[in-house]
């Protein structure tokens, strides 16, 4: 009876461990993506904190005048060299987030704009302060485009029409592939941690700290994302738009190390308003250090005037950082816009 009754126990205790196991098993599946209030994406560390009207006010009153009078400062323009645009693996910066990358036989672009403004109307918002880095009729034959999310600046829409246009697949986050569609393009929409193939890579979306909206009416119907894309020989890793958190280091513990990681270092002032969704020049050397990189090449700065640090002072933080943390194996890139490197 006694032995009868332990059968009982132990079978029981069996079928509960495995409930919990189910339970769990679930959880990480859901987790695995990117979260959801309702209809709307979620960041992993919860809603974006909203400033109040006393930052945002003044703010957008400054870049109201600063979108009317230039600052100095800008990214310094160099021709681009069409030979070295064929060397496989290199990197080429086009200007803000768009990059132009050969490695393990495949060529892709990065958060595609080539317009004037980043902005839906032609005569106002952050104005272009440098040309393109490489003109779009000079691309060469790219095997796929990503983009990180549906602000202005990264997924611009006569940029994505024209690369459709070629015939270009397109690789976005979830929601923003009607847009892609609109523009005339074939696109794959990704959530968090989901992969597509590509010849011989493998392109990774990523989870980010930021938010979306082209509207005021959209907020964060679309996802947001980085990406990864994995061949045999190296690693790459686009930032896309993203506050400093903890996901950098999941992100290298799971598809790390990363050789080359391109990461936002401007756009942080005033921290009231943009903490949460950019980082800062410290910031993104600890970004490469969680992502286990080899080498962090700077974006987001220099290109459009967004914010309200001096064009200029991103890139010379980024470096000051990278000598004061010279024992981190990390190496800090710089790019003269249109100048391609080896990688």
């Amino acid at each position: 009876m006694q032995r009868a009754r332990r059968r009982a126990v132990f079978a029981w205790a069996i079928a509960v461990a495995g409930l919990i196991g189910l339970l769990m098993g679930s959880a990480r599946k859901s987790y695995a993506g990117a979260p959801r209030d309702g209809d709307r994406f979620v960041n992993l560390a919860g809603p974006r904190p909203m400033p109040g009207i006393g930052d945002m006010f003044p703010f957008l009153m400054r870049k109201a005048w600063t979108s009317l009078s230039h600052r100095s400062g800008a990214a310094k323009l160099v021709p681009y060299d069409p030979a070295a645009l064929l060397h496989n693996p290199s990197v080429t910066w086009i200007g803000h987030a768009t990059f132009l990358v050969r490695m393990d036989g495949v060529t892709f672009l990065t958060d595609p704009i080539f317009s004037e403004r980043a902005s839906p109307v032609f005569f106002a918002g952050p104005q272009r302060q440098v040309a393109p880095g490489v003109p779009l009729d000079a691309l060469p034959r790219l095997d796929f485009v990503t983009i990180s999310h549906d602000h202005y600046d990264h997924a611009d829409y006569d940029s994505i029409k024209a690369l459709a246009a070629r015939g270009i697949p397109f690789i976005v986050p979830l929601g923003l592939g009607a847009l892609v569609r609109e523009a005339g393009g074939t696109v794959t929409e990704l959530d968090w941690w989901q992969q597509a193939t590509v010849g011989p890579v493998q392109v990774y979306c990523v989870p980010a700290q930021h938010f979306s909206g082209r509207s005021l009416a959209d907020s964060n119907e679309r996802l947001w994302a980085g990406w990864v894309v994995a061949g045999p020989t190296r690693r790459f890793y686009h930032a896309g738009d993203t506050g400093y958190w903890d996901g950098f280091r999941a992100i290298g513990e799971r598809l790390g190390p990363i050789d080359l990681a391109a990461l936002p270092i401007g756009a942080y002032d005033p921290p009231a308003i943009m903490r949460f969704v950019h980082m800062n020049p410290e910031e993104a050397i600890q970004a490469a250090i969680d992502l286990r990189a080899s080498t962090a090449v700077a974006m987001h700065y220099g290109t459009f005037d967004l914010t309200d640090e001096p064009l200029d002072e991103p890139p010379r933080r980024f470096h000051a950082e990278a000598t004061r943390r010279a024992l981190e194996p990390v190496a800090a890139w710089t790019l003269n816009i249109g100048e391609t490197r080896s990688w």
